[in-house]
């Protein structure tokens, strides 16, 4: 179990005015939409540390992951490499032999580099952290204080991996909300079985945003806040249906990200411009001294290039620009996760305002494991589609889509009115599939092609960790551990 303290103390800090590589951390949510949290808009859900944070840093309104399910993020957030590229791109995923992540281009720079928490990536050889672990019966806090005060003059980088929000969730006090006075997105279906589910929702991250605080209060300790860049980022969407997790809609894979720098990074800003996971890797190590233009990834793309697919957008933290990129991509791949479809690859395309989603193999159904099994909240929404036409086309759409959609973000910021139809869209909707199309070309990534070969990517020994959703013969129910 996961131990968080959040008392305050003292450490001893280097001699003021000592240039040196900023110190990193860097804190993973998991599972819990960019939305749901105060710096980001939503003021119902208590989110005091990363409102400090915010005050005290920018927030990135344009980042994406480019896939909303975990190890395909963490993969691509530590290799600077998209998922079908670096061959982890369905859930539960490695990517190819000799693959270079963070670890190996930080040491590069003389940085120790660790991790404490949720790992989720495969081969062990492309990702040699060093594991920070709790000592029995100690806080994950004090490991860090350890880890963090062990050596002042070496810099340090270290990967706070938090378990929450992602489900179950039973980490928090529920009690710290009340059901009945929450408001409800109106991308859900308002009923009581979504309030009771957005309560402990709401409850686990304010026990995030506690490990959060105590991961402020480690580095605060070690005297050396000044010297180090912290970055909190809320990974991809919940599990809640449309929550993001699973799609390529905003709530998936636009991700909360906020960064401190004390010095460089002006406090309280806010910054739009585009920027993707596969970004930050680039962005660190050109802020550590490196040159990230130099660097070999360990596996080309299509065209032969072994560079990152992302590219340092320092220049964004430091205020000297607005504009990143002139796109971002996403890709899901729905074959290989708990109770998935057999074949059903997402892809997106999104500008400043508008997304491009393209569903290859949209004639069949969508499944995945919160729209399988009895009693789950799409069944909830289903029952009360039965007298409520809204609610019905709402909880039908999570399963049947069309095999293009397009939405203006400013005029529909939760993508609830598809446009793909639209005559005078059609010139903007034939440009951003063109952009798609060559992004994935540049990926290698073939599509439902791509999507069968999926559980070739899973698991160690690469033998399939999957069962396709059949709901004539659906899989035996998991016995439950005593």
């Amino acid at each position: 179990m996961v131990l968080w303290g959040c008392q305050r103390g003292g450490g001893a800090g280097r001699a003021k005015g000592v240039e040196r590589r900023p110190n990193i951390l860097l804190m993973i949510a998991d599972d819990m939409t960019w939305r749901d949290c105060a710096p980001y808009g939503n003021r119902e859900v208590q989110t005091p540390q990363m409102s400090g944070l915010a005050r005290e840093g920018m927030c990135l309104d344009g980042m994406f992951t480019a896939t909303a399910m975990c190890a395909p993020t963490r993969q691509q957030l530590y290799t600077g490499m998209f998922p079908v590229r670096n061959g982890a791109y369905p859930n539960h995923s490695r990517v190819y032999d000799g693959v270079k992540s963070v670890v190996h281009h930080l040491k590069e720079l003389g940085y120790r580099v660790g991790l404490i928490g949720k790992r989720h990536f495969n081969p062990p050889g492309s990702f040699p952290f060093e594991t920070v672990k709790s000592k029995e019966g100690a806080s994950d806090t004090a490991a860090i204080r350890r880890f963090i005060s062990r050596d002042t003059e070496q810099p340090y980088c270290l990967i706070v991996a938090s378990k929450e929000p992602h489900g179950p969730w039973n980490r928090g006090d529920p009690g710290a909300y009340r059901a009945e006075t929450l408001s409800v997105p109106e991308y859900l279906v308002d009923c009581a079985e979504t309030r009771a589910g957005l309560v402990k929702y709401y409850a686990e991250i304010t026990y995030l945003d506690c490990q959060l605080g105590g991961c402020l209060e480690a580095v605060e300790a070690s005297g050396q806040k000044d010297d180090t860049i912290v970055i909190f980022t809320s990974e991809q969407g919940s599990g809640i249906p449309f929550g993001g997790k699973w799609s390529c809609y905003e709530n998936g894979l636009k991700t909360a990200f906020i960064v401190r720098w004390p010095g460089k990074v002006k406090a309280g800003s806010r910054s739009a411009a585009l920027t993707q996971y596969v970004d930050v890797l680039p962005t660190l190590i050109e802020a550590a001294g490196g040159d990230p233009k130099q660097i070999e990834t360990g596996r080309a793309d299509a065209t032969g290039k072994k560079g990152f697919d992302g590219r340092s957008f320092l220049k964004v933290l430091l205020g000297q620009t607005d504009h990143h990129r002139n796109y971002v991509y996403g890709v899901h791949t729905t074959r290989g996760i708990i109770n998935g479809s057999a074949c059903y690859p997402i892809r997106s395309v999104r500008s400043k305002r508008y997304k491009y989603i393209l569903n290859p193999n949209h004639e069949t159904v969508f499944y995945n494991v919160v729209s399988t099994g009895g009693g789950n909240l799409l069944d909830v929404w289903k029952k009360i589609g039965e007298s409520d036409p809204a609610a019905a086309a709402r909880a039908r759409f999570y399963q049947h889509r069309p095999a293009e959609e397009l939405y203006d973000l400013e005029r529909d910021p939760y993508e609830l009115k598809n446009l793909a139809g639209e005559a005078s869209l059609l010139a903007i909707k034939a440009a951003l599939k063109k952009e798609l199309e060559a992004w994935m070309g540049q990926q290698g990534d073939e599509g439902n092609a791509t999507e069968m070969k999926a559980t070739e990517r899973q698991g160690l020994s690469g033998r399939p960790n999957w069962r396709a959703w059949d709901p004539e013969n659906p899989p035996p129910a998991r016995k439950k551990k005593r």
